[in-house]
């Protein structure tokens, strides 16, 4: 039975001072816990989130999904960076706090997953990322690119990425980002938009993001094995 979801507070450390964010634990039943970050335009309870939370759990993983200080805050515009690796680092501090022999897997959707990716770039230590529609340019301009840092990333980082995404038009881009990576794969949804919605095709994005649950899970068993 897939324990049901404690909401819990912790502390992030910031240039102007300590700040708290809330944050959602389930335990699971094996050895990895799964950290989840929101996108810049949606809190860490979206629907989207929530279903991909729970399809994780269910899946036997512990997750922590943890929203960033200015959604907290109430704001709509993301901080700076600094603030969003501070809040990857405070986050894996408490996912090894509460599992100290789990591996440790980083997912965001779009700009959650971007500064998971800044955060390992700049040290943060986790056993792999994971994104979900990671933002490799503006929509409509693949001249500033935001892959810079993907290179000097040692772990293994799975790419989910709908076909339609308007972040990675051409995408041969992100082909050719995923290629400059050390240990890098993309795992595409035929005909998916950024939040892997599908033209003609109403789903809850709950369900939706349920779908994309067990792709993780067999990425992570892939590591392991």
């Amino acid at each position: 039975m897939t324990a049901e979801p404690s909401p819990l507070r912790f502390d992030v450390a910031l240039p102007g001072g300590t700040t708290p964010v809330s944050a959602d634990w389930t335990p699971g039943s094996g050895s990895d816990v799964i950290l989840i970050a929101h996108g810049a335009g949606a809190g860490k309870d979206h629907p989207f989130l929530v279903g991909f939370d729970a399809a994780l759990a269910a899946l036997g993983f512990s997750t922590l999904r943890f929203a960033f200080p200015y959604s907290e805050q109430g704001r709509r515009m993301p901080g700076p960076a600094a603030h969003a690796i501070a809040t990857w680092e405070a986050a894996v501090a408490v996912a090894r706090d509460r599992m100290p022999d789990a591996a440790v897997w980083a997912t965001g959707k779009s700009y959650g997953g971007r500064m998971a990716s800044v955060a390992v770039a700049d040290g943060l230590v986790v056993d792999g990322l994971v994104y979900l529609g990671y933002p490799l340019h503006p929509p409509g301009r693949p001249d500033k690119p935001r892959i810079a840092h993907l290179p000097s990333i040692t772990v293994p980082q799975l790419f989910i990425e709908g076909t339609a995404d308007p972040f990675i038009q051409p995408l041969a881009d992100l082909e050719d980002a995923v290629a400059a990576c050390q240990d890098a794969r993309v795992h595409w949804i035929e005909g998916g938009g950024h939040s892997f919605e599908v033209k003609g095709r109403r789903r809850p994005p709950a369900e939706v993001a349920a779908d994309l649950a067990p792709v993780v899970g067999a990425f992570i068993a892939a590591q392991a094995g």
